[in-house]
């Protein structure tokens, strides 16, 4: 399992998996403005790869670029699919390659989000890239999709009660990066862990509701991704965010990991990131004076 951490990673694990794929290559698109990777995808297909695109019916820039997209690739030699416009919006973002290697993002293949916070998981667990295989299937063929594991969040199956069984868990400490966290239920779950005892620190916004919970603003860069730490020991990185349209209306993708690898380095990025912010600065300041006091004492 590996996990990629933007902005740092830029291009090079989406396009290194393109380009070593040698068999197949299944990719579901919201936004994809990266001419390197298409580029990538139609070298794959000359070299005999079976490339699948699943593009999204529609997003905020309109249909036209989705459209262009589409007959790029499909004059490429792609096998090409629009989802179903019976849902909100499709903006999940995962690649299959080889039908072995499953990555899940929180960016788009944009320039404009390999600039901003996020992060990915790649994954060869078997079970795992199996059923995001049957995810991409059933949506290519505008078929009924069941869940079948724990740990792979999909909006609007199961995402909801995934992700609140993930908080309510929480018995030390909760890190969340999420540009708008704003469902009532969601909220009250996390500001029940909060009166529970639980630490919990929020980049990005919260609704009214958790006014009261520490929140900060990402410093300098752009926040793209929806993602939690739990305890140190369990963490999620997908598409939704905790706000109704996102979890129960939307069609989206997570996966809720424990590698102890990935939890440590995505909660190592928490705290570098909340050190940087107006909050956090005031924090170390502080543990610093203590600290100092305490040495005084000594």
């Amino acid at each position: 399992m590996e996990l990629i951490v933007q902005p740092a990673a830029g291009i090079k694990p989406t396009l290194a998996a393109i380009e070593g794929a040698t068999r197949a290559i299944d990719l579901i698109i919201f936004r994809f403005d990266l001419k390197p990777l298409e580029r990538a995808v139609e070298a794959a297909v000359a070299r005999g790869v079976a490339v699948r695109a699943l593009i999204a019916h529609t997003n905020r820039g309109g249909e036209k670029g989705l459209r262009q997209l589409e007959l790029r690739m499909l004059e490429a030699g792609a096998t090409v699919s629009r989802t179903a416009g019976d849902l909100v919006r499709y903006h999940g973002k995962l690649m299959i390659v080889d039908r072995e290697e499953l990555h899940v993002y929180g960016f788009n293949y944009t320039a404009r989000d390999l600039k901003s916070r996020s992060f990915g998981i790649v994954t060869r667990d078997r079970r795992t890239v199996q059923e995001a295989l049957r995810l991409f299937d059933a949506d290519a063929q505008r078929d009924d999709f069941e869940p079948s594991q724990e740990g792979f969040v999909v909006s609007p199956e199961n995402a909801r009660e995934q992700l609140a069984t993930f908080v309510k868990r929480a018995k030390k400490q909760l890190v969340i990066w999420d540009p708008k966290v704003n469902d009532p239920q969601m909220l009250r779950l996390i500001k029940q862990r909060a009166k529970a005892g639980v630490d919990i620190r929020v980049l990005g916004k919260v609704g009214k509701l958790g006014s009261d919970l520490r929140v900060q603003k990402l410093a300098g860069d752009r926040l793209h991704v929806r993602a939690m730490v739990r305890d140190g020991e369990t963490a999620f990185v997908g598409s939704q965010s905790l706000r109704a349209l996102e979890l129960d209306a939307r069609r989206e993708v997570g996966l809720i990991v424990r590698d102890p690898k990935i939890v440590k380095q995505m909660l190592d990025v928490f705290d570098q990131d909340w050190s940087q912010t107006e909050l956090g600065m005031r924090e170390k300041k502080q543990a610093e004076k203590e600290a100092g006091a305490a040495a005084e004492v000594a």
